[in-house]
């Protein structure tokens, strides 16, 4: 039976510092999606944007200093969250295409909304702080945390799903992370792999590792992708590169073992910046790895 995927546009940059990557999933869609996914053998349908909050509000800071612009970042990833259940419930897998990473908060409640969820997340950042903790305010570095109601997130219910548990989340590729990120990764379930792992033990053991720890008892797995998981000269186009990425082979060969696995449920792109990139690289890369979570290979 050919699988079915439903493409979500979710063009937001609320929980970010740096203004263009609302306009990533035009520029992903530009790339070449659609064309990619079918040569995975995945038949493709795009429910085009969710509507987002007019970009003028964001000057007003809705949220305040320590979460900026929470209540535009709650009504996105409200909306988010029904789309992405209602894809499952028709039988589509829910490919969320971003905007900033706040909005794996939707992702992963729309996921969980039915079903118990591993998540594998592969990022520079830890994304696990929390208002108290965050040096930026920027709610893109929280979803985690969020999803996991952990300190100020604990109990708010647009956010939380008891769907998914600390001890079946995987952080793949860690190279850039908060001190109170550090401290509080340290004291949660999850299991965390950093760049210094990879290089040590090569990226197929680790996420095969990671792969055991999503889908342990779990009805399969959440994959988010942010783009500056890869080394900048793969993936200019992001809004907080950092050096000693993950390589374009590597990133490759992560995405295949998810596909491999047959266990995902659903999979997000982030962190796209076409003002950022150089001749839409990125986006382009984006396109060929979800190619390569939902099945393409080579022969």
């Amino acid at each position: 039976m050919n699988q079915q995927t439903r493409i979500i546009g979710v063009p937001t940059d609320y929980g970010a510092n740096r203004r263009g990557v609302d306009m990533g999933p035009s520029a992903i869609r530009y790339a070449g999606l659609a064309t990619q996914l079918k040569a995975a053998g995945v038949t493709p349908t795009d429910a085009g944007d969710l509507a987002v909050p007019h970009h003028a509000i964001r000057d007003a800071d809705a949220g305040g200093e320590n979460a900026k612009h929470i209540n535009e970042v709650e009504e996105v990833c409200t909306a988010l969250a029904d789309a992405v259940s209602g894809a499952l419930a028709e039988g589509a897998t829910p490919l969320a295409i971003g905007g900033d990473h706040s909005i794996a908060i939707g992702s992963m409640v729309g996921s969980a909304r039915d079903a118990d969820i591993g998540v594998i997340w592969f990022d520079a950042h830890g994304d696990f702080n929390t208002p108290e903790t965050s040096p930026s305010g920027n709610v893109h570095g929280m979803p985690l945390a969020a999803a996991l109601g952990i300190g100020d997130f604990e109990g708010v219910e647009w956010a939380n799903t008891d769907g998914l548990k600390e001890e079946n989340v995987a952080i793949v590729g860690l190279r850039d992370v908060d001190e109170n990120e550090t401290a509080a990764i340290h004291d949660s379930d999850v299991t965390a792999y950093t760049m210094s792992d990879i290089d040590e033990r090569g990226i197929t053991e680790i996420t095969q590792e990671a792969l055991d720890v999503a889908t342990d008892g779990t009805d399969g797995i959440h994959v988010s992708l942010d783009l500056d998981w890869l080394d900048p000269r793969e993936a200019p186009g992001v809004g907080t590169p950092v050096r000693g990425g993950a390589t374009y082979r590597e990133a490759h060969a992560a995405m295949e073992l998810v596909a491999d696995s047959g266990a995902m449920r659903s999979l997000e792109l982030v962190e796209v910046n076409p003002i950022l990139d150089e001749h839409n690289e990125t986006a382009t890369l984006a396109t060929e790895l979800a190619a390569s979570a939902f099945g393409k290979s080579i022969l």
